[in-house]
Formats: structure tokens, sequence, C-alpha cells
């Protein structure tokens, strides 16, 4: 059987609109934020391995996830339990600069079971190197947050951002469903 862990990318308090002070309200995190919360709550019924990725920005003049603030931690409805790990970065890439992939080599993690914001930037980064370091990757697309861009004068709103990045990552990097189409239960 494959060994496989839940990580929960990014999901902090900054990217909730329903958090007073948001510094980077995500269209749609609140909603995102509670599959996420649910494949948790999964995650640990079933006894399978959870990481938390938090992102700190490495300057408090970064737009947000300023180091030692409320909008920089983990959000409530994702908090870690005793005995989980919490992985601190400062670039997009989870792997960068973190021990990520030493602790799945450790506990012998080949599939990662991966959710979180912002779906453009931490996720897109984190999946690809995932895949590329040679894990299995599923993406849990409705546990996941993009934010709303703008390039050379071109709008988009969040839904068609996060179409874009999930679209390529389902074609090439990992299997991309609806938390309602993951069972936990079968993964260890």
């Amino acid at each position: 059987m494959t060994k496989s862990a839940l990580l929960l990318v990014d999901i902090q308090n900054d990217y909730f609109p329903s958090f007073d002070g948001s510094k980077m309200p995500l269209p749609n995190m609140d909603a995102a934020g509670a599959k996420a919360a649910n494949l948790l709550n999964s995650a640990r019924e079933s006894g399978l391995k959870v990481i938390h990725v938090k992102h700190v920005m490495a300057s408090d003049k970064a737009p947000f996830f300023h180091p030692a603030t409320k909008g920089a931690e983990l959000h409530d409805s994702v908090a870690p339990s005793s005995g989980e790990v919490v992985v601190e970065k400062a670039k997009p890439n989870s792997f960068v600069g973190t021990n990520l992939k030493q602790l799945l080599r450790e506990q012998q993690i080949e599939h990662l079971i991966i959710c979180g914001a912002m779906s453009q930037m931490c996720v897109d980064a984190t999946v690809r190197a995932g895949s590329d370091l040679g894990f299995k990757v599923t993406v849990a697309h409705d546990a996941c947050a993009a934010a709303n861009i703008a390039h050379d004068d071109v709008s988009v709103p969040s839904a068609k951002v996060h179409a874009a990045i999930m679209a390529p990552l389902a074609s090439s990097y990992a299997e991309v469903l609806p938390t309602s189409d993951i069972n936990l239960n079968v993964l260890g």
C-alpha cells in the first residue's frame, strides 16, 4: 500500500475575508478553508500523516504574512493537533529552504494530498515540485483558493485563475479531484 500524507499549504488568517484585518483576502477562501478542514478531520480519523505548511515573509515590509502576526498564523479551522508537523517556509515552493522532503522520505511517504492557497502560487509550485521529486500527488481542488489577478491590462477573476492552474496540473502533475472524491480511509 502506498503511504500517504495530507499537506495543507498556507491556510493562514491573512487569506480569509472573514478574518478581521486580513491583508490578502481571497475570494472563496472561507469555502475552501471549510473543505480543507473537512479533509483534515477525515485525515485525522483515518490516521493519515498530516503536515501543515506556513508561509512567513522574511520582512515586515511584505504585503502579508508578516512575522509574528495573527495574520501569519494558521487559521483556527485547520489548527494543528498534537503530533502534527508544521513546516515554515519563506518561498512559494514548500520544498525550498525547508526540511519537507526529508520529513516525507523519513516517513516513507509516497503520495501527497495537497490543498491550500494560493492556487496560482504556493499550491502550484508545491504540486509541481512534489511531482518532480517523484511523489504521487492528488490536489483537492475545492479546498484551494486563488486570487483575482491582472497582467498586461487583462484582469482575470479568481475562478478563472484557479481553473487555469488546475487544468495543467491535472494534465501533467497530479490527480485533481473535489474533496468528495478523495477517500482517505483507503490511503495509509
